[in-house]
């Protein structure tokens, strides 16, 4: 971080004797208008607005297109005012609420959906912990693995899932894992908004392991499926 701005926020300093000091005061409103309590519109959409808002905020997926956009990296906070687009710096923990998913993200090792978690710890550190996973699922071909795992030594107790974008291509789809296709659900509705709860009694996982869905019929050309995974966690007491 150079000396000339703050090494958190890179809010930058007015230097002694500058002339026109409140372009740089303004250049650190602005910084501050988008980092604190940050609001995103979207962490998904890849084109650039055509007339969007003074002062809307955007993570930029991978894929970004437009004459400023595609200039950035994959997962860059962006912010537009006065006719222009800026980049703003932001590190390891950072929050942002993303309108268009109803819920927070957080930056670590890339954006992701910020995990509900309710934990019981025992005085020597012990813990059992309730925790949900979530993520959105692109589906193409015969099937579509989701990146986040049910972590190895939980114990699952349902996957939900969610048809975000109506599935094309295949008939209905199957959620399970491999080996078990439709171990949360089968013959799922491949419309926009079906849903599905699958509750199965307490199963202990072993491995990480992703969701599978599984398309029945033909192979998924498009649609977007929303996974929640919902799991009991035993953390062992500490030394």
């Amino acid at each position: 971080m150079s000396d000339d701005a703050t090494p958190r926020l890179g809010l930058p300093y007015v230097a002694a004797g500058q002339a026109q000091k409140h372009v740089t005061v303004n250049e650190a409103m602005a910084r501050l208008d988008g980092l604190v309590q940050t609001v995103v519109t979207s962490r998904s959409i890849a084109a650039q607005p055509a007339d969007p808002e003074d002062g809307a905020l955007y993570i930029l997926p991978e894929g970004a297109s437009g004459e400023a956009w595609s200039g950035f990296a994959a997962g860059t906070l962006v912010r537009f005012e006065a006719g222009g687009w800026a980049a703003f710096l932001v590190r390891a923990g950072h929050l942002a609420w993303v309108l268009d998913e109803r819920r927070m993200a957080v930056l670590s090792d890339g954006w992701k959906p910020l995990v509900a978690s309710t934990v019981a710890e025992a005085a020597n550190g012990a813990r059992s912990r309730f925790s949900i996973l979530e993520e959105d699922v692109a589906l193409s071909g015969a099937s579509a693995a989701s990146t986040l795992a049910i972590p190895a030594r939980a114990i699952v107790l349902g996957v939900g899932s969610r048809t975000l974008a109506a599935v094309t291509g295949a008939s209905a789809y199957d959620c399970g894992v491999a080996g078990e296709a439709a171990k949360f659900g089968g013959s799922l509705g491949v419309a926009t908004g079906s849903t599905n709860m699958g509750v199965i009694g307490p199963t202990a996982v072993y491995a990480n392991t992703p969701v599978v869905l599984t398309a029945i019929g033909a192979p998924f050309t498009g649609g977007v499926v929303r996974l929640s995974v919902h799991l009991l966690q035993l953390d062992l007491p500490e030394a």
